[in-house]
């Protein structure tokens, strides 16, 4: 059965009712995982979450453009395993017609704190306003280059009962202006929570189908995938099992 047969049986919930559930200050707790587990976990998902549909449709577009200092800082932090870090992007979230200058920053108490700002279009080069913005936010003056795009498709769901939201994504597609790449046999879904609980029922679901919890940066992994000579040590394991999925 298709992933878009199974998903419209979910009860749907309109962009409305989920901004009591934004949750922007939270833990999340990632998951990779092969494409041919996703109808089973869908099946198991649909008592206890409802399904995010915007203008009728249940699978989203999200468009992508990173950006980090020209010696890849950002990139970096995060494969040294630096506590407090950041991610930069522009993200044009298709079917809502919205686009958002967002910055993510990890502290050392494991919480994700996502800050945003509205913005017309994705520009590669930032404007004076952009880089003030980054700057505040992230508390010093950086110089950003646009590194590469992040296309790829999201489901998004909501428990029905708990703060909790669960994104899946999917098609995920990278380029930037030498190589291109794609993880498409690949599902990356992340839970959401404003506390970690082991109680989320994806998590139960996950495990009773032998799917681990794993860290997956996309911005990281296309990076290494684009930029082949890059430092990568600390990320081997995460390569190897994406290869082995690649490669069935």
């Amino acid at each position: 059965m298709e992933v878009s047969k199974i998903i419209s049986d979910f009860e749907h919930i309109s962009l409305a009712q989920m901004d009591g559930v934004k949750l922007m200050n939270r833990t999340d707790t990632k998951y990779t995982f092969s494409y041919s587990k996703l109808n089973l976990l869908l099946k198991k998902m649909q008592p206890f979450y409802k399904i995010l549909e915007i203008n009728n449709q249940l699978i989203h577009s999200y468009k992508s453009l990173y950006y980090d200092t020209e010696d890849r800082k950002f990139y970096l932090d995060h494969h040294n395993n630096r506590v407090n870090r950041n991610k930069v992007r522009f993200r044009e979230y298709v079917g809502s017609n919205l686009t958002f200058l967002e910055i993510k920053l990890k502290n050392n108490k494991g919480r994700t704190i996502k800050k945003r700002m509205k913005v017309d279009s994705i520009v590669k080069q930032l404007s004076t306003e952009h880089k003030q913005y980054i700057n505040k936010v992230v508390g010093s003056e950086i110089n950003l280059l646009a590194q590469q795009k992040i296309n790829f498709d999201r489901i998004t769901f909501v428990h029905k009962k708990n703060k909790e939201r669960l994104t899946i994504d999917l098609d995920l597609t990278f380029q930037n202006d030498l190589n291109k790449g794609d993880l498409k046999k690949i599902v990356i879904a992340e839970v959401k929570q404003e506390r970690m609980s082991r109680s989320s029922d994806f998590i139960r679901i996950a495990k009773e189908l032998s799917i681990l919890p794993m860290r997956l940066s996309k911005y990281c992994i296309s990076t290494l995938e684009l930029n082949p000579k890059i430092k990568s040590n600390r990320f081997k394991k995460k390569q190897l099992f994406i290869n082995k999925i690649k490669n069935t």
